[in-house]
């Protein structure tokens, strides 16, 4: 899978499906109750370190920990996407959403993403602030123990994600628990913040306050740029490529006129247009459109709908429309 089906998700990372939400769900956790509930039980848990980790920052006027607990609300933040699609995104199309509400995950990557770059913009201020007009860090057991504690939460969902992973075949919830295992590790730099602070070194605090800021920074942006792929449809050009070389293999299609794809949700919508020959038969053609339909939802990742349009070949413009879902043919 390429980077774009994976960037889980960097907000993932915080979405997603990269593919914020596609990306971080793969068929294993979709299918699966308990790889659902992990990303519930997931976020409960770092929203409760997040929570330890505002009331030590509270009192103790740490920066280096104030940024820390925003980068776990941001860890907290992964679930939500893919949560809402798995609540929202199953309803059944309606005649104003003939789509459905597969789309409602991109809404919410933009509220996460807004909630990021607010933090983002918070732990900044906050750091040049107190490198500004030094302040010294009270607590400086309590703000070692916030460290380790920020530690022990992501620990303790990476090592729950990547059992619940390997249990279910997910290699997307994996590839999460791995990236909170790192968060859990950079955590630590809140021990070394109170340490310097020990040793009277005030600049210290701050000073790893604004690293944790560039690493928020860094979720950021590729948060944002998923966000914005999602939102513009982009999808991988290595899926379309493979989408019509399956078209092309079909007996009876003697070109692909065109191809378009998009993201609804966790599942890919193909509309194609395919040229065969004018003197077949309406039935020969349906058949053709429906052969092109089960080869691309056969072959093609998490294509679940196509709409397949067969033109002539010596009469451009006269077509014969023909929407297929997995379960259902018409012309």
């Amino acid at each position: 899978m390429s980077h774009d089906d994976h960037a889980h998700s960097r907000l993932h990372r915080l979405l997603p499906h990269s593919h914020a939400a596609a990306g971080r769900v793969d068929d294993a956790l979709e299918s699966s109750r308990a790889g659902i509930r992990a990303l519930w039980i997931s976020l409960a848990v770092l929203t409760a370190t997040a929570l330890a980790q505002a009331a030590v920052a509270g009192f103790a006027g740490s920066a280096a920990l104030l940024g820390d607990t925003l980068r776990n609300v941001a860890g907290a933040l992964t679930a939500v996407p893919p949560g809402i699609v798995f609540w929202l995104g199953r309803r059944a199309a309606t005649r104003a959403y003939t789509y459905g509400f597969g789309r409602a995950g991109d809404l919410a990557g933009i509220v996460v993403v807004l909630v990021v770059a607010a933090s983002a913009v918070t732990c900044a201020i906050v750091a040049v602030q107190r490198l500004a007009e030094p302040r010294t860090v009270t607590h400086l057991p309590w703000v070692a123990a916030a460290g380790v504690i920020g530690f022990a939460g992501n620990e303790l969902v990476a090592r729950y994600r990547i059992a619940v992973g390997h249990r279910i075949g997910s290699a997307a919830l994996v590839a999460d628990g791995r990236h909170a295992r790192t968060n859990g590790f950079a955590s630590l730099a809140v021990v070394l913040a109170a340490g310097g602070a020990a040793l009277g070194w005030r600049w210290a605090d701050p000073v790893i306050g604004l690293i944790i800021t560039a690493a928020i920074v860094v979720v950021l942006t590729d948060a944002a740029r998923e966000v914005y792929r999602r939102l513009m449809d982009r999808v991988d050009p290595g899926l379309v490529d493979r989408a019509e070389r399956e078209l092309r293999l079909i007996p009876g299609v003697r070109d692909v006129a065109g191809l378009r794809m998009r993201w609804v949700g966790h599942h890919l919508h193909a509309e194609a247009a395919v040229v065969v020959d004018a003197a077949l038969s309406l039935m020969a053609a349906h058949e053709i459109a429906a052969d092109a339909v089960q080869q691309l939802t056969h072959h093609v990742p998490r294509l679940t709908e196509a709409t397949v349009h067969v033109t002539p070949a010596t009469r451009p413009g006269a077509e014969l429309h023909l929407r297929v879902s997995p379960a259902h043919l018409s012309v």
